[in-house]
Formats: structure tokens, sequence, C-alpha cells
């Protein structure tokens, strides 16, 4: 069976007050158990801010660390679920699943290759 990343991307900045993420925790722990009962979820979870991320590259044979993220942008990945699913649709099902508990917040759906 095919493997899919459901990414989660939220905006930059705090976390919302706890009267607004409550609900759509409660709303994506329940998407979560569901997929868990269906026998589609494989791993799941959320990242650290993107101002806490570390990028490191190669510069001939040496490596460097920045601190902050690779891309400077308003939205950054804030966490992701991986899913079992036997083609894009099936994962796409589960991934609008995903955006109605996170409602405003955009989910990208790619198969894993090899």
């Amino acid at each position: 069976m095919k493997q899919y990343v459901l990414t989660m991307f939220q905006p930059d900045g705090p976390p919302p007050e706890p009267a607004i993420l409550d609900p759509i925790m409660r709303d994506l722990g329940a998407v979560e158990a569901e997929m868990r009962e269906a026998g589609v979820w494989v791993f799941s979870g959320g990242l650290a801010s993107a101002a806490e991320a570390a990028v490191v590259r190669m510069r001939g044979d040496e490596a460097f660390t920045t601190d902050g993220p690779y891309t400077e942008g308003k939205e950054h990945v804030g966490g992701f679920t991986v899913v079992r699913a036997p083609d894009m649709e099936t994962a796409l099902g589960w991934a609008r699943k995903i955006a109605r508990a996170v409602a405003l917040l955009p989910i990208e759906v790619r198969e894993f290759k090899g």
C-alpha cells in the first residue's frame, strides 16, 4: 500500500489562544482516532515554530548551520500526518477531514516515492 504525507501549513507567529486552539486540537484528535481505527494512520506530529528551526548546508567539504527556517515566508509547515492509502483520491479524502478539523489551514498531500 502507498504512503502519503498530509502536510499542514500554518501562519507564522504565536499559536492561537486556547479558546480557538483547544477545539481544533480536539477535532484533529478525533480525525486521528478515526484514521487509527481504519488502519491507515502511520505517524503524525506537530512541529516547533519555524523561528526555532536550523538549516545545515554544505560549502565544499564543510557543513554550516544557520538559525531560522530554510525559506522566509508567512507560512511554514506546522505538522504532518502520514497515512497508508491505495491511491491519491483516498489520501485526499483524509486530508479533507483534517482540513475541516483545522479550519482555515491548507493541507498539502504528497505520495512517498521509493
